[in-house]
């Protein structure tokens, strides 16, 4: 199950940055008094009473700057920014945390994104979804906070008063907000079919691949970069196993994103990750890979995902009998920390390899719910120090006693030791090669976890 993602929504300048980075534990997000400082979309993981979620940074948006500051052309256009911004985050968001300012009071653009979002809530469960919070920032002092109480006008229900900057009011904010997440067992159902995400920068072809796959004109092509806004779910039966292909829009590099619908585009490109078993990333052939490109891999990776590498466009490159070969190294090279991912060459066009794709994906998610049994794992273990004694460090050697795998999806394996100080990350990257030498992997991310002899 996907993490809940947590949405920040509201005008410039209200605190959403500061917010996001307390949430997030660390100074993530640029912070300034400038309205619309904010231009990257950020997501980060945050963590409430061991409850899990994914809170999403904005740039606001308001109606009412018109054409005053670099954000603007043209009050009637953020009518409809904001406008497609609110509805992208009552679609996409699990909750959402409606920022105000408390100084400021209610103004204009605050009702103008409360009757939005009030008017296109959902009921599930006979309850509004998704959960909205008004919260009211910059709240310092007991007077600022009893204050709050002028935003019930709003509609959205009990207004929470915090400083952002501070803290305070924080804890009751976010005891609220992890309470109305559904549990598991009551989240939105999911099926059992392998989850395969497209991705890629915009224009790589990924609306192409999953039109020739799907057989049929399931999504928008056009040569204009950003067509595909949505994260669009097609069912298959391939080899009597239950597929769902999840095309996305394309992910641009940081700092391009634009405000409104592309924030929100995106944010469903990362969901899509985050919910995938595994993810094709295509390459284009004849750009090769870019800075943005390792971006997109690195985001897999920390998403612990199965990955397989898809350079498309291949019928458009001018090649002899060595081309393959040569752009093969060089992708290793840039990917070499995802050094482990098969690559495949095709043409969306063409259909040129497109008929090993999706087995090569099913190949991939079987190696990703691979066990190896506790026996087989220690002789594995015992065989590669043999061949490689582990370091020292200050006179220490490294002992590992033990190991286990403790689940797959993806594979994690435990390793038990004397002291966890001394696995150096090059000798745990050498066993991670022991074990794909051995049991292969392909495709997918292996955790390795360290463990004293002392720690539960």
């Amino acid at each position: 199950m996907a993490k809940p993602v947590v949405a920040l929504v509201g005008r410039p300048n209200v605190g959403k940055s500061t917010l996001f980075n307390r949430l997030a534990g660390e100074r993530l997000a640029i912070v300034d008094e400038t309205p619309g400082t904010t231009r990257d979309r950020i997501v980060a993981e945050a963590e409430w009473t061991d409850v899990y979620f994914d809170v999403v940074d904005t740039g606001g948006i308001d109606p009412t700057h018109g054409g005053k500051t670099p954000l603007s052309v043209g009050s009637a256009d953020f009518i409809e920014e904001i406008r497609a911004q609110a509805l992208m985050a009552v679609q996409d968001a699990d909750a959402i945390l409606f920022l105000t300012d408390g100084q400021a009071g209610v103004t204009p653009p605050d009702r103008e994104v409360a009757d939005i979002l009030r008017r296109h809530q959902k009921t599930v469960a006979g309850r509004p979804w998704p959960p909205i919070f008004v919260v009211v920032n910059k709240c310092e002092n007991a007077r600022a906070r009893e204050a709050a109480a002028e935003f019930y006008e709003l509609g959205l229900g009990e207004p929470y008063p915090i400083s952002a900057l501070h803290g305070t009011g924080t804890g009751d904010l976010l005891d609220a907000l992890v309470t109305a997440f559904p549990p598991s067992s009551q989240a939105r159902e999911e099926d059992e079919s392998v989850k395969i995400a497209i991705v890629g920068k915009p224009n790589a072809g990924k609306s192409s691949l999953l039109n020739r796959l799907a057989g049929a004109e399931r999504a928008i092509v056009s040569p204009i970069p950003g067509t595909t806004r949505d994260a669009v779910d097609t069912h298959l039966v391939v080899n009597g196993l239950p597929v769902t292909l999840i095309d996305t829009a394309g992910i641009r590099k940081r700092g391009k994103i634009q405000p409104g619908v592309e924030r929100y585009s995106v944010l469903r490109s990362f969901k899509a990750i985050e919910r995938a078993d595994v993810v094709l990333l295509l390459i284009d052939a004849v750009e090769g890979i870019t800075a943005q490109d390792e971006h997109i891999a690195g985001f897999i990776l920390d998403a612990w995902k199965s990955c397989v590498v898809l350079v498309n466009k291949w019928d458009a490159v001018e090649k002899d009998a060595y081309t393959m070969d040569a752009y093969s190294r060089h992708l290793r090279q840039a990917l070499n920390f995802m050094d482990y991912v098969p690559l495949l060459f095709i043409s969306a066009k063409t259909g040129q390899r497109v008929d090993q794709v999706l087995p090569l994906a099913l190949r991939v998610q079987e190696e990703r719910l691979a066990r190896i049994t506790t026996a087989m794992l220690n002789r594995v273990l015992r065989e590669a120090q043999d061949r490689q004694p582990p370091p020292t460090r200050a006179g220490r050697q490294l002992k590992i006693y033990y190991g286990s795998q403790v689940r797959n999806d993806p594979p994690t394996f435990v390793l038990h030791v004397n002291d966890p100080k001394l696995a150096h990350f090059s000798y745990l990257r050498y066993l991670e090669n022991r074990f794909r030498e051995t049991y292969g992997f392909i495709g997918t991310p292996l955790r390795i976890i360290v463990k004293g002899r002392a720690e539960k």
